[in-house]
């Protein structure tokens, strides 16, 4: 195993740390906040770790996927327990668990929150938590991949590692400009969507957490009641960049290289507009019938739609009191989640599609059983590796998520509030129903089912085996000083 580029990168993730914890500090000077003290130094302290830790370059920068997952799960611990520092050495959440709790939900850009008055909070802790949805949208290694030279064509084994969906391939060439291209247009819908909203008479410091918390499909809201309480037009902006960040980017690369029928093909980019309209219709149609005005039916439905599907998390009304067909649809929503491709959470679109269609395949091979039928996404044959990764993906899954709902319904809490908690947790979405619901938080769960809340919102943004391969004894042995073996 190479050591030493994995202890490179995650140099290098200090270093991206100390130079990230200095927005949040000028933030705090801005507006005179003694809180600002705290991420200087952190900041500062980050920074010489970093620069020791990257002094020496590795003999050898190359690395195979094994690295790429360990430096991957790795970067993104690393930075969590940096980012919930600066809570704790404030005060702001006085307790190391809470405060790790809140800055891994804010870097995986889940969204579940513990802290009941949002709006206590500092300027510059506020733009902190939405500043890790940002960073943790495109992920902190493709940011890397696109300023530091790492490892040539290795560099796809850590976009592979990091990025969501069942493939990743390259936009050009060379990995270090399908990063650079992936975050011009990421900081490009970001700051469109800023200037929409200062349309709206948005306070500018509201508009770029709200920006950085949608780009990331995250879900900070800097107030108690989320986006509710702010006008219709802001609420229908933030409705559509949820969907929009929540497509496949390749479909934005084509769109710029003027291919736009291409774009228009994309199958799975189809499907999540179809889920999306179809599911806003439900319930609409639901809600109209519950006596709720038609306009606001439309506006809510596709709000909560547009924030559930995305894994965003925002919440403009509490929709734990709309009926049981609304609820179990989001709920279905929650595990279907956005593109491949794109900022957003959940099982993803693309994996529903293959699944779907390796059913339809397997019941026409009972009344045809000598014709040979390949599965096919955008016109293009579907490798049987690539069936075969997602069917493992979707077992592992189901595993991770029974394992975990027992662990947490040990501590006695109702059915439905366990359910949604991991599965809001594992598809980085945020809010569940009853106890974890809009209106509440996460607060009232244990040690214990904080961490393993913790761990899902991990796992569910790295798409699970870059965290499970930690567990794996060979990794450790690996590790071992005595171990001669490079890869």
């Amino acid at each position: 195993m190479n050591k030493s580029i994995i202890r490179y990168i995650l140099g290098h993730v200090l270093l991206l740390s100390a130079a990230m914890l200095l927005l949040p500090a000028f933030t705090g000077i801005i507006y005179l906040e003694a809180e600002a003290i705290a991420y200087f130094v952190l900041a500062a302290l980050c920074f010489i770790l970093g620069k020791l830790s990257t002094h020496k370059k590795p003999e050898s920068t190359t690395f195979y996927l094994k690295e790429g997952c360990i430096s991957t799960s790795l970067s993104w611990i690393l930075l969590s327990l940096v980012g919930c520092l600066p809570f704790c050495i404030t005060g702001e959440i006085p307790s190391f668990t809470d405060a790790l709790f809140e800055t891994i939900s804010g870097f995986t850009t889940t969204g579940a929150s513990i802290l009941s008055d949002v709006e206590a909070m500092s300027h510059c802790s506020l733009l902190w938590r939405s500043f890790t949805h940002w960073i943790g949208g495109m992920g902190v290694l493709v940011f890397l991949l696109a300023i530091v030279p790492l490892s040539g064509g290795s560099n796809i084994n850590l976009m592979r590692a990091e990025s969501p969906g069942p493939s990743v391939g390259k936009l050009v060439p060379k990995m270090k400009y399908t990063a650079r291209i992936l975050y011009i247009i990421y900081f490009g819908l970001t700051l469109i969507e800023t200037i929409m909203l200062l349309f709206g008479k948005m306070p500018v410091f509201d508009s770029i957490c709200t920006a950085f918390a949608t780009a990331g499909t995250g879900g900070f809201g800097i107030k108690n009641d989320s986006i509710g309480g702010y006008n219709a037009y802001i609420q229908w902006v933030v409705t559509v960049f949820m969907l929009l960040f929540g497509v496949n980017f390749n479909a934005y690369y084509l769109l710029l290289m003027g291919n736009a029928k291409k774009a228009a093909r994309m199958e799975e980019v189809r499907w999540y507009f179809i889920i999306v309209t179809a599911s806003i219709s439900i319930i609409t149609i639901s809600l109209c019938r519950s006596a709720v005005p038609f306009v606001t039916a439309v506006r809510d439905s596709s709000f909560q739609v547009a924030s559930i599907i995305t894994t965003t998390g925002f919440s403009t009304t509490d929709f734990n009191t709309w009926t049981e067909t609304s609820k179990t649809l989001l709920v279905l929503l929650m595990f279907v989640g956005a593109c491949a491709g794109s900022t957003g959470g959940g099982m993803k679109v693309s994996r529903f599609v293959v699944l779907f269609k390796t059913v339809f395949k397997e019941l026409d091979s009972y009344i045809h059983p000598k014709r040979i039928k390949k599965i096919t996404i955008d016109g293009k044959p579907v490798e049987h590796e690539v069936v075969r990764s997602i069917n493992v993906y979707c077992i592992t899954f189901m595993i991770v998520f029974v394992i975990s709902v027992f662990i947490v319904s040990l501590e006695g809490k109702d059915l439905i509030t366990n359910f949604t908690a991991v599965a809001a947790t594992i598809n980085n979405i945020g809010p569940g129903l009853e106890l974890v619901g809009p209106t509440q938080n996460f607060s009232g769960f244990n040690t214990l089912s904080k961490y393993i809340l913790m761990f899902d919102m991990l796992a569910g943004r790295l798409e699970l085996f870059p965290l499970l391969i930690l567990f794996h004894p060979a990794i450790w042995r690996d590790f071992r000083p005595s171990h001669s073996k490079k890869h």
